[in-house]
């Protein structure tokens, strides 16, 4: 006979299930498309974007007719008194209707607001995708501060395993009589250390977890780590001049400020437009009702239409137009500070990412090696420590120095993938390609 779980043993079996499931962990693509869909600073820029794309259709607007139409009822009472005897009543109603049309003939203020119009969704358009790459930036950044914060407190918890091995061993030595009380008590200033940057290592975990958690608008549970071994690449092209070039002419924020100093030049000619005289064609349709006399019940009803030119020739308006263009004058040299300085934030900006991911390379080279010596240094000491030639402090400071070069290797790689990735951003050309990219570095654990 088959024997059958019982009820107290079926929370065994399927804890033992689960464990034995693999575990589910977010990649970089996933919490990337997730903050795509959930991110309310890109969502905003994205109705930006829409909202400023309606200047065209407006631009285009005053170049087109415009139509308009009238109507009009009235009762009318009218009471009459004739030759102080014979009194009159005259009751009517009197109504009609006008369509005209105006077709912009010559209105240099119009063609300039329809430049503008132009030039302002090429701003809109660059704005947004500039929020694209931000996005892109801040998902990894966000994604890659987890990681450390998790990979600094794996590093505190390994340290504090370590030293309470030693707290231990310092005491056992003490009692037998191989060791001082000094190394008990530096075991145990150590060990009360550790706790403190436990403490403040989970602390800093979960307040990274929350700002990712912020940009994603959910938990993202569990993420993939960086592999041991990842590869990163160096910079192609490798001269740092070649893309400062490309970063004085393609970057976004570059592009956006290009169009905002044009509209603003235009904006100089539209308001001296004020001084130009319009010339628009004129069309109209009428028809009205109204009584013929005040005795007879007869109406009268007439119809008029005309087709024509009108020209308005601006005289003198106040000195508003004067003032207006001073003002546009002024915008304009504004916005060409604006771009020289947009010019030389991003050619600052692409040096600072590439000589981070160059100097970021050999950070990690030199850190590689750093933990193998500091690895084998901690043997040594360790054996040292077991014949009596090292005290306890040396192993707990190779110990120390082992996971210090740990965690500063984790870093140096995150800030390598960073400027990477911002450095395609100061060039115009970082895209979702570029996390499906370096998505393969990281792997479930």
């Amino acid at each position: 006979m088959g024997l059958k779980p019982s009820a107290s043993r079926l929370p065994l079996l399927f804890g033992l299930l689960f464990c034995a499931a693999p575990a589910f962990s977010a990649d970089l693509m996933q919490v990337y498309r997730d903050a795509l869909a959930n991110d309310q600073q890109y969502a905003a820029a994205r109705a930006t974007a829409d909202a400023l794309r309606e200047k065209l259709p407006q631009g285009v607007s005053g170049l087109l007719p415009t139509i308009s139409a009238t109507a009009n009822t009235v009762w009318n009472e009218n009471r009459y008194n004739l030759n102080d005897i014979q009194r009159t009543n005259k009751n009517y109603n009197t109504n009609g209707y006008n369509v005209s049309l105006t077709q912009p003939l010559f209105r240099w203020q119009n063609y300039v607001q329809y430049g503008q119009g132009k030039l302002q969704v090429v701003q809109a358009e660059a704005n947004f995708a500039q929020a694209a790459q931000d996005l892109i930036v801040r998902v990894a950044q966000a994604y890659f501060d987890v990681l450390y914060a998790l990979e600094n407190l794996n590093a505190v918890r390994a340290n504090k395993g370590a030293i309470s091995q030693q707290l231990e061993q310092a005491k056992k030595n003490f009692e037998v009589g191989t060791a001082t009380i000094t190394d008990s008590h530096e075991a145990q200033a150590r060990f009360d250390l550790a706790n403190a940057q436990e403490i403040a290592a989970v602390n800093d975990l979960d307040v990274k977890r929350y700002t990712l958690r912020v940009i994603v608008g959910k938990d993202s549970g569990e993420l993939n780590q960086l592999k041991p071994q990842a590869e990163l690449k160096p910079p192609q092209p490798a001269s740092m001049e070649r893309w400062v070039d490309a970063a004085e002419q393609d970057s976004f924020l570059v592009q956006a400020q290009q169009a905002a100093s044009e509209v603003a030049a235009k904006e100089v000619e539209r308001m001296r437009a004020g001084h130009y005289p319009t010339l628009d064609a004129v069309a109209n349709y009428g028809r009205n009702n109204s009584a013929l006399s005040f005795a007879g019940n007869d109406s009268l009803e007439t119809t008029a239409q005309n087709v024509g030119l009108q020209l308005n020739i601006p005289i003198f308006q106040g000195g508003y137009v004067n003032s207006k263009t001073r003002e546009a004058v002024a915008n304009r040299v504004a916005a060409e500070a604006a771009l020289e300085s947009a010019k030389r934030n991003a050619a600052l900006n692409t040096q600072q990412s590439f000589l981070g991911v160059v100097n970021g390379l050999a950070q990690v080279k030199a850190l590689d090696a750093a933990l193998i010596s500091s690895t084998s240094a901690l043997e040594s000491n360790k054996l040292g420590y077991e014949v009596g030639v090292r005290i306890n402090i040396d192993v707990l400071n190779a110990e120390q120095q082992v996971y210090v070069t740990k965690r500063d290797l984790a870093r140096a790689r995150f800030d390598t993938l960073l400027s990477q990735l911002k450095l395609k951003a100061a060039v115009g050309s970082l895209g979702e390609a570029d996390l499906e990219q370096i998505n393969p570095l990281f792997e479930a654990r």
